[in-house]
């Protein structure tokens, strides 16, 4: 074999090598994202001591919710209200109740052992104190705007152990 063949031979098995190699981290790296899915709480605006709510914070936020991601179980501090503005969000809890809306319509109560989907344009509400988690089982984004009223100085959300 010629050196220039020689030369050929190993700079194609070295890309190929290469090429393998990044597929390989490429799978990993993707197949590791989607295990660990983002669940992102950007916080748009918070007011404490509103009128009416002294030693209560009023907040707003945007919750993304990525496909394949799960919320753990947790509970609010407050009661708190929530618009599904994209995608579908299977909700369950675990104890207590929240009540899912469309419009001004009572769709659905949701109590202790049950779950539901929430489609895009329903609203639940979340009395504090409610112990639920939640799941994106689509393929697209999740997207949650979140009304929230909590004592000051209190996290919007506390993760619950069985």
């Amino acid at each position: 074999m010629s050196a220039r063949l020689r030369t050929v031979v190993l700079l194609i098995v070295a890309l190929l090598l290469t090429a393998a190699a990044s597929a390989y981290a490429t799978t990993t790296l993707t197949g590791h994202a989607s295990a660990t899915a983002a669940v992102v709480r950007t916080v748009l605006v918070e007011s404490p001591d509103p009128t009416g709510a002294p030693g209560r914070t009023l907040g707003l936020s945007r919750v993304t919710v990525a496909p394949g991601a799960k919320l753990a179980l947790h509970r609010h501090p407050g009661t708190q209200i929530a618009s599904i503005s994209r995608g579908a969000l299977t909700y369950w809890v675990v104890r207590g109740k929240a009540t899912v809306k469309r419009g001004d319509r009572v769709v659905r109560t949701i109590t202790a052992g049950q779950h539901f989907t929430i489609p895009t344009g329903d609203s639940l509400i979340e009395p504090n104190g409610t112990i639920h988690r939640a799941a994106n089982q689509g393929s697209v984004p999740i997207v949650i705007l979140i009304a929230s009223l909590f004592n000051d100085g209190a996290p919007p959300s506390t993760p619950v152990t069985k």
